[in-house]
C-alpha cells in the first residue's frame, strides 16, 4: 500500500481544513516546500499535493507553490485543485507533475478526463469526493445527484491510474476511516483506489490493508500525520 502525504495549499501555505471548509485552514508550514522535502526525508514514496483556492476558483492559484515543490523534491507529485481544462493538465505534467487529479471535470466533462487518460497514460487520477453519498464539485461547494460508483464507473475503461474516493464528512475530523467505504469502491471498479477522509492512527491504515477482496492501493496521510498522532517511519512500515 502506498501512502500519500497531503499537502494542501490555501494562500501559499501548507494547511489543513476540516471537511472542505477554507475557513478553518490550520497553517502548519508556511513553506510548502520546505515540508514536501520533510516528507521526502521521512522515506514517503509520494507527495499528494491539492490547491485549496484553485479548486474553488476554476484555475489554478498556487502555482508558484506548486512549483516550488516540484523543484524541492525528488519523488513523484500528484496535483489536483482547479485543473479544468486539457491545456491545465498538459502545463502541470510538462512542468514535472507525475499525476494529475480531476475531480470537478469528472462530473460535468468526463470526456476531458477520457481524452487526457488517452493521451497521458497512468498520469491521470480522479478524484471522487463524496458528502451524504452524493459526489461534490467545485472544490466541494456544489453537490451532484451522482453517486461515487456512478462516477467512477464512467471511467472504467479510459486508462486512469488511480481513483481517490474522499470521505468528505470524515474529512480533518481525525474520526478514522470508514473502511466499509472504501472496500466497497475497491470492489465495484477495476481502477486502483487511494482512500482519502478521516485517517486518525496506524489501527486505519491496518483495517485497510487487512480488508477482503480487492485490496485499497494506497491512503492520503492529512492532519493526523501533521499533528504527530502517526510517525511516518511506523506507517510506512505498516504499510509496506
Amino acid at each position: 500500500m502506498i501512502l500519500y502525504p497531503a499537502i494542501d495549499l490555501k494562500d501559499g501555505q501548507c494547511v489543513r481544513v476540516v471537511r472542505g471548509d477554507l475557513g478553518q485552514a490550520t497553517v502548519f508550514n508556511a513553506s510548502p516546500a520546505d515540508q514536501a522535502k520533510a516528507w521526502c526525508d521521512a522515506g514517503f514514496h509520494w507527495v499528494h499535493v491539492v490547491d485549496l483556492n484553485g479548486a474553488v476558483q476554476g484555475e489554478a492559484v498556487n502555482a508558484a507553490a506548486v512549483e516550488a515543490i516540484l523543484g524541492a523534491v525528488s519523488i513523484p507529485v500528484q496535483l489536483g485543485g482547479g485543473i479544468r481544462t486539457v491545456a491545465d493538465i498538459e502545463r502541470w505534467i510538462e512542468a514535472g507533475v507525475s499525476r494529475v487529479i480531476l475531480g470537478t471535470v469528472a462530473v460535468t466533462d468526463p470526456d476531458i478526463v477520457r481524452h487526457a487518460a488517452r493521451r497521458w497514460p497512468e498520469q491521470i487520477a480522479v478524484s471522487v469526493d463524496v458528502r451524504g453519498g452524493k459526489v461534490a464539485t467545485q472544490g466541494w461547494t456544489e453537490d451532484s445527484d451522482l453517486d461515487a460508483v456512478t462516477v467512477a464507473k464512467r471511467f472504467e475503461d479510459a486508462g486512469v491510474g488511480a481513483l481517490i474516493i474522499t470521505d468528505i464528512d470524515r474529512d480533518g475530523t481525525l474520526q478514522g476511516f470508514n473502511v466499509e467505504t472504501f472496500a466497497a469502491m475497491a470492489d465495484a471498479v477495476a481502477i486502483p483506489v487511494i482512500a482519502a477522509g478521516g485517517l486518525a492512527s496506524i489501527d486505519d491504515i491496518v483495517k485497510l490493508k487487512a480488508l477482503p477482496g480487492t485490496p485499497v492501493h494506497g491512503a492520503v496521510l492529512g492532519r493526523a500525520l501533521y499533528n504527530g498522532a502517526i510517525e511516518p517511519a511506523e506507517a510506512l512500515k505498516v504499510a509496506a
